[in-house]
């Protein structure tokens, strides 16, 4: 047995083994899949666990997340820190091995994997930054940027639509640094593929614009690495097509039941007699950790040659040089709250439209803003000036074209992310927000602040009737834990919530009108608390409190001007994000809304669900219960009750309790 192939099948037993002692896992995929890992990770790749972010090192994405048990393997045996009595710890509380890849929780995970097809959007995002900063900062003999993406994909991401988006918009695009290996096992959870997936997958991948190459013998590395070869000499993104065997090595090798369950200690005994292991448990001999630290060594001295590399660069491109560390800094390269012209409007606009300003002025002082829409830009207002479009053949452009995919578009913006060294942002109507849950949700997860641009916030789309009127989509955005929703009220609340976008560590979903809003005086930097005093009482303790989001903060200003001429004395709140406020300490929460004051209506044109622990049991709430209609806007309102009027009805109902 050579050393290769020992570490192959140290990578199988080590798999089999974690998945063993948890009682939990998915063995199949990474004894099936080793070889093609291997061929990855200890002959093609170029990383290093000494310093496992340095910014030229290859990525790797193993989107079938499932198989999580491989990347920890390799993890462990290519010198990332994870130990043996880590991988014992699979799938146990508080572990550095948890049942699915977790972005900043395990040292050389490059993003978070879970749900299928979110893998290899990311890589697509990946290997855009690669290409669109390699544009930008590569000089003749300083390839400075210059590395490869590969990700592990199986049947289940092949399956999952998202795939299909980012795929075909890698082949559209050219990205030739991208090495996707599918794990073409033909095995899923319910049994064999061909009850559910029948497609010439290698015929998808050529029509979209790839480059296919197809290895017959996928459980030997030797094949895999001659394909990995031959595709980076192609022009196009690779899809190297690996026919394996899932749970490969032991006795329920191509069954459906290696696919998730452990193996049982019978046949993971005879695994390891097949593949000639020794007995003792999670036992490596010391020739593979001999043989992982080649792979280590060549990594090591890549590093080394790029950091003297990025020496020379600075001595003869400086101005580049020190905008590359602007790029790939957290810190904002201008400090935005203290810029008035950044703040600064003086006239009614949809907050849609204001957005587009604010993107244009951010472009011109964040060098690396990068984003686009999913065909949506003139709607969008996301197109930034003079900053050119990303193509195969213009990769130094800005401005992206997803195309009609938001979930692909979302993820693949977490990708960008990811990467480090730009600042991404992506757009559509806020209704299509639900194609784009499922990666926005990951943004939360990872901590990536991805900017979410979605216009068209409510049944002010009007005469687009209910499928385009978004009602329940704040209540779902806002029920995701550590995402913040932002939705302006004015011009000046949409510079706040851009520039909670560009400083946090959180995504933000920017929700924005259609039509034009007033402005609001005390508005702009005090929407950054979430919610704060619009229009104050007249009195220390208001007789009541009118609060809202977005549009709707006009109804309420209205109606306190219709109630003063009752002899009621109206607080309004704008409440741009709920999040934000109910961060904010208790001093402050009570200046705004004081418990004492239990007269209280909230109103937003969209589901009520988030605003009762404003309003309480005395309060009342002008909202929707239902879907909207196909009308113009004004008529909209005011059939749904949004209108002033209606509002300060309320408030004297409220008052009466």
């Amino acid at each position: 047995m050579s050393m290769n192939q020992k570490v192959v099948n140290a990578i199988r037993i080590l798999s089999a083994e974690g998945v063993q002692k948890a009682k939990s896992g998915h063995p199949g995929m990474p004894m099936g899949a080793a070889a093609m890992a291997y061929a990855v990770w200890g002959e093609n790749m170029i990383h290093t666990g000494n310093d496992p972010q340095w910014d030229n090192r290859d990525r790797f994405v193993l989107s079938s997340g499932h198989g999580s048990m491989l990347m920890y393997s390799l993890l462990h045996l290519f010198g990332y820190g994870l130990t043996m009595d880590d991988l014992k710890s699979f799938r146990q509380f508080g572990s550095k091995t948890p049942g699915h890849p977790e972005y900043k929780h395990t040292v050389g995970v490059e993003t978070t994997t879970g749900p299928l097809g979110q893998g290899i959007a990311n890589a697509v995002g990946f290997a855009m930054a690669e290409k669109y900063l390699a544009a930008k900062f590569n000089r003749e003999g300083f390839p400075v940027v210059d590395h490869y993406t590969y990700c592990i994909l199986g049947d289940g991401c092949m399956m999952e639509g998202i795939s299909h988006e980012a795929c075909s918009l890698a082949g559209t695009l050219q990205l030739n640094k991208l090495i996707a290996l599918y794990d073409d096992n033909e095995i899923s959870i319910e049994g064999d593929t061909d009850i559910a997936f029948r497609e010439d997958v290698p015929a998808r991948f050529r029509a979209y614009g790839w480059n296919v190459i197809d290895v017959k013998e996928g459980d030997h590395y030797e094949p895999i690495c001659a394909a990995i070869e031959l595709a980076k000499q192609s022009d196009k993104p690779t899809l190297i097509v690996c026919h394996t065997q899932i749970g490969y090595g032991s006795p329920k090798a191509g069954q459906a039941s290696v696919h998730g369950e452990p193996l049982g200690e019978e046949n993971l005994a005879a695994t390891k007699k097949a593949l000639g292991w020794p007995e003792e448990s999670f036992c490596v001999p010391d020739e593979v950790y001999a043989q992982t630290a080649v792979s280590t060594g060549r990594g090591d001295a890549a590093r080394a040659a790029w950091l003297k590399l990025m020496e020379d660069y600075a001595a003869q491109y400086p101005e580049l040089a020190k905008e590359y560390e602007v790029w790939h800094s957290d810190e904002l390269p201008v400090d935005l709250l203290n810029d008035a012209d950044f703040w600064a409007f003086d006239k009614k606009a949809a907050t849609r439209n204001s957005s587009g300003e604010v993107i244009n002025r951010l472009a011109a002082r964040i060098p690396n803003l990068i984003g686009g829409s999913a065909d949506l830009a003139p709607s969008n207002k996301t197109n930034m000036k003079g900053k050119g479009d990303f193509s195969a053949e213009t990769p130094d452009g800005a401005n992206l074209h997803f195309g009609v995919r938001e979930h692909a578009m979302a993820a693949i913006c977490n990708g960008l992310k990811l990467h480090g060294g730009l600042r991404p942002y992506c757009a559509t109507f806020f209704v299509f927000s639900d194609y784009m849950k499922n990666a926005m949700r990951m943004s939360a997860i990872m901590g990536l602040n991805v900017a979410y641009v979605l216009t068209h916030d409510s049944i002010g789309v009007g005469e687009d009737g209910p499928t385009h009127q978004p009602v329940e989509h704040l209540a779902g955005l806002r029920a995701i834990p550590n995402m913040i929703v932002f939705r302006p009220a004015d011009s000046k609340e949409v510079a706040a919530g851009w520039y909670q976008a560009m400083k946090g560590d959180r995504p933000v979903a920017l929700v924005l009108t259609r039509q034009d809003l007033p402005l609001y005086e005390k508005s702009g930097p005090a929407a950054l608390k979430g919610g704060y005093i619009v229009e104050d009482s007249e009195k220390e303790t208001p007789d009541v409190i009118l609060m809202a989001s977005g549009s709707e903060v006009e109804y309420c200003v209205g109606a306190k001007a219709l109630l003063k001429e009752k002899g009621v004395d109206a607080r309004v709140v704008s409440m741009p994000s709920l999040e934000l406020f109910d961060e904010q300490d208790e001093e402050y929460k009570q200046s705004v809304l004081p418990a004492g004051v239990r007269a209280r209506v909230a109103v937003e044109a969209a589901s009520d669900m988030c605003w009762y622990k404003y309003v309480g049991l005395d309060g009342a709430v002008v909202a929707m219960n239902g879907f909207g209609a196909s009308a113009p806007y004004k008529l909209l309102f005011e059939k749904f009750g949004f209108t002033a009027e209606n509002v300060a009805e309320k408030a004297m109902a409220v008052l009466k309790k």
